[in-house]
Parts: structure tokens; sequence; C-alpha cells
């Protein structure tokens, strides 16, 4: 049995709330950026004549070398020293989102993004990571409470603060805002965070017999994860397995990640530490951020996506709907910090997995009359549990591991949320491209001049569109309206589908949380 001491803690000999604050700095500004690029692709596009599909690759580009560093990021810490590489991370991220500002051509960019992938890869572990050592068990719940509250409100603001600067200042700003907030974050960091001695003879000793590097792991993982986040962002626009390149690009990640998976469990010093799936509480907490990266990113990306489309709300008001969430977050997470130190994590993880499945549920029920005041109620409910997820599932996932370990389970942790995240945004938008087609041939079945409803829809329209300034017996003018009814209608059809499968899939994962270990707050030892 092994139990927690602050030999290694990040903190050293001063109060550990400082490293907090300290590390917030830094995820912030990394969470928010993968978010904040998607309301400014248009623009981007066109200050780099560009086409929008083209531009996409700024998103794609950025979630692929995180997706790849992510896993290994854990091995790299204990390589290069925790410390070291989290400054190392910081000052890439930095200096890459500078070029990303200054970028005169897409390709300039889209390297940049890579780099910047790169750096902000090893952020979310590594600070998971000090404030595991640097809290014991009872108050690691307030601390992951403070850290997270950067790490779910930060996707809520970044397509507000997006479409803000875009609109106002220049796209330009979206990156270059970055550039300030890394120099104070390498200089706070290097001035409170400490290295422990403990982490400093764990890294000598492992480098004693000359550093062992697994490239095979390392080459599976870039082909395995890197390929199944290309996958999941271009299926939707290369139509999925009707192209030959998602085609190839799925078998070759099916093959790299079956490999992987023997090769890791195989090997004394794996670069991806899956031997930690053996542990019940650590794999079960895997799950339950798999689904929360889903629900979170997923609804984050739908909500003002409908709102857009379905209703022609411009960007900023259609990110706004998400603020409302936001808040409540920032007033959950505080409680949520107190409870995870008090009470059985199952009974906080239960109610908030069952309250995303009663907005989901909410959402389900949405039509052509949706209201503004609809969507933020439906953000609401959902953001008011989603502390109670995040924060009990951090605490949680360390119980029972060894103190050295804490590395490779936070890299791990970080890769379920966001493999969470585009799984269930790349589904959504499958199922909402299958479902739209679905509902409309469904509705257009049932437009012909036998059916009454039919005849009374087209006289109604005939007489609506004099009155709204149209020419009285315009035939065509009075289809047209109808069709684009029945795509309006089929499209918010779609929408309710996916909700109700995101639905369905909470339910089906809550009694995971049953078989958690007990526990108050969690943390290393049995």
């Amino acid at each position: 049995m092994s139990g927690w001491s602050n030999e290694r803690s990040a903190a050293g000999d001063r109060n550990p709330w400082l490293i907090v604050g300290v590390i917030s700095l830094a995820t912030f500004m990394e969470v928010l950026d993968t978010s904040i690029a998607n309301v400014s692709l248009d623009h981007i596009a066109g200050g780099l004549s560009a086409s929008r599909d083209e531009a996409t690759w700024v998103l794609t580009s950025y979630l692929v070398s995180n997706a790849i560093v992510i896993p290994i990021s854990g091995w790299l810490s204990d390589v290069i020293g925790r410390k070291r590489y989290y400054m190392i991370s910081v000052a890439l991220f930095t200096l890459s989102s500078l070029a990303c500002g200054f970028a005169p051509t897409l390709p300039a960019l889209i390297v940049a993004r890579v780099l910047q992938g790169i750096g902000g890869g090893g952020l979310a572990p590594s600070e998971q990571s000090f404030l595991a050592d640097s809290f014991p068990p009872e108050k690691r719940g307030q601390a992951f409470a403070a850290y997270g509250v950067v790490v779910v409100v930060g996707p809520v603001l970044g397509p507000t603060l997006g479409g803000i600067i875009t609109d106002n200042i220049s796209w330009h700003w979206i990156f270059l805002i970055n550039v300030p907030i890394g120099i104070i974050s390498l200089l706070l960091v290097n001035t409170f965070v400490v290295e422990p001695e403990v982490l400093e003879e764990e890294r000598r000793e492992r480098l004693r017999g000359g550093l062992k590097v697994d490239y095979v792991g390392f080459a599976l993982v870039a082909l395995g994860l890197g390929g199944l986040e290309l996958i999941l962002d271009r299926g939707e626009r290369e139509a999925w397995l009707e192209s030959t390149f998602i085609l190839g690009l799925l078998v070759t990640v099916v093959v790299s990640l079956g490999f992987l998976i023997w090769w890791e469990l195989a090997r004394k010093d794996p670069i991806v530490n899956l031997k930690l799936l053996a542990n019940r509480n650590f794999a079960i907490t895997v799950m339950l951020m798999t689904t929360t990266g889903a629900v979170l990113f997923g609804t984050t990306t739908l909500i003002p996506q409908l709102l857009q489309q379905g209703f022609g709300y411009d960007a900023t008001t259609a990110g706004l709907a998400l603020t409302t969430g936001g808040v409540a977050t920032l007033v959950a997470m505080p409680v949520v910090g107190v409870l995870t130190g008090r009470v059985d994590t199952r009974f906080l993880l239960i109610p908030a997995l069952l309250l995303q499945a009663a907005a989901l549920w909410y959402m389900s029920g949405w039509n052509t009359n949706l209201t503004y005041e609809q969507a933020s109620t439906a953000r609401l409910i959902s953001a008011i549990g989603l502390p109670f997820l995040f924060v009990p599932i951090n605490s949680a996932a360390y119980v029972g591991l060894k103190p050295t370990q804490t590395n490779d389970a936070s890299a791990l942790l970080n890769v379920a949320r966001n493999l969470g995240g585009s799984f269930g945004i790349g589904a959504a938008q499958a199922v909402l491209i299958a479902r739209e087609q679905y509902h409309q041939d469904r509705i257009v079945e049932g437009l012909n001049p036998l059916n009454p409803s039919y005849v009374e829809g087209v006289n109604q329209l005939a007489r609506t569109i004099p009155a709204e300034g149209g020419v009285a017996g315009d035939q065509t003018g009075t289809l047209a309206a109808l069709m684009q009814q029945v795509q309006q209608q089929a499209q918010i059809l779609s929408y309710v589908d996916v909700f109700w499968g995101f639905m369905i899939f909470v339910l089906l994962v809550t009694p995971l949380a049953l078989f958690l270990r007990q526990g108050k707050g969690g943390g290393h030892g049995a």
C-alpha cells in the first residue's frame, strides 16, 4: 500500500494553492485556443486566400499533433523532468502562437498550428500531475475544482471571445493574445514551481543505463491516435467510408492501435502505460471522462451550430447562448470541490450523469419554435452537472495507483477527454447528415395533392407570401417557401435524434459509477 507524501509536491515549502493559480494561466490559454479558432475560419480563409475547406486544416493540424503528444506526455515528463518539460511545452505553445499570428500563408499557419498542438499536448497532463502530487487526497477535490474552472469554462467562452476578437480586431489576434499570457506563465512557473528531489532521483535512475526510447510505440501512437483524430475531424468532409483516403486511414488506425496494445503491454518500460487500465477505478474513470468529453464538446459544438444554421443567429449571439452555462459552472465548482473531499464519489457522479441525461432529454423536445431562452436553459442544466463529473473523476482516478504512476495516469485521462470530445463531435456530425436526409425523404413523401394537409399548407403559404411583400399567385415562390420549411424541420429532427443518442449513451454509462471503489476524494493508496 502506498500513500500520499509531500516529498513529490510541486509547491515545495510554499502553499500548494499557489501552484493552482500559476498553472491555471497556461491551462486557460491552451483550453481557450482549442475552441476559439472555430468561429474565425471564414476570416482566416479570406485573409489567406484559401477556401473554407482548406482553412479547416488549421483545426485538424492542431488536433492531430495534440492527440499524438498527449498519450506520451507522461513518459516525456519522466524523462525530461516534469517542470522542465512543462516549461518547454509552454514556451513552444507561446512561440508557435506568435508564428500563427504572423503566418503569411495557409501552409505556414498549418505548420505553426502543428507545433502549437505539440506544445499544448504537454500542458494538461503535467498540470494534473502537479495537482495530484501537491495536495493530499482529502484536499485534492478542491484543487481540481479550482483548476476545473478554466478547463470547463474555456471551451464555453472560446467561441464568444473568438467572434468578438475576429469581428472587432483581426483573426491574427486570436493567436497573438496567447503571447503575453505565455510569457507571464513561464516567469511564474520558473519562480514558484519546484522539481522535487525525489522526482529528479527517479529520472536519474531511469537514465542511468542510457535513454531507452520506444520508437515502435511512438510510431504506433502517431499512426493510431493521430490517424483516428484525422478520421474523426475529416470524415464528414470526405464522405466517410465513401472516401478511399478515409478507408485506407481506418485500416491503418485499426492495425496500429491493435499492435500498440500488444506492444505496450509486453514492454517493461512502455511509452504509453496501458497497464494502468487493469486498475478498476482508473479504467472506469477513463470511460466516464470519455463520456464527459463527448457531452461537453459535442453539445458545445451542436447548440451554436443549430442556432446559426437553423435559426439564422450570428456567431457571437449563438456563442452567448452557452454563457449562462459558464456562469453556472463557476458557481458549482467550489461546491463540488468541498463535497468531493467529504462525500462518496458515486453519490456525486451518478446524479451528475443523470442531470446530463435530463438536459439532453430537454433538448430532444426542441422544434422549429426554439427560442434563445430554451437553448440557454438546456446549457444551464448541463453546465450545473459538469463540475460534478470533472472533479470527482479526476480525484477518483488516482485511487490505488502508485505515486510514480501519476504522470502516466494524467496523460491517459487527457487522452480520454480529448478522444471523447472528438468522437462526440464526429459522430454527431455523421448522424446529423444521415438523419436529416432520412427525415427530409419521409416529409417529402407526404407532399402530394391527394394529402389534405399538403393542400391546406400550400394554400396557407399562398396567402402568407403577399402579406410579406411577395407576389400573389406565385406558385414557384410558394413551393420554394414550402421546401424551406421542409428542410428546416428535417434539420431540427436530425438534431433531436443526435440528442436522443447522446442521452442513451449517458444512461448506459451511468451504472459504471456504481463499481468505483469507495473513498472520499480519491488519492494514492488502496
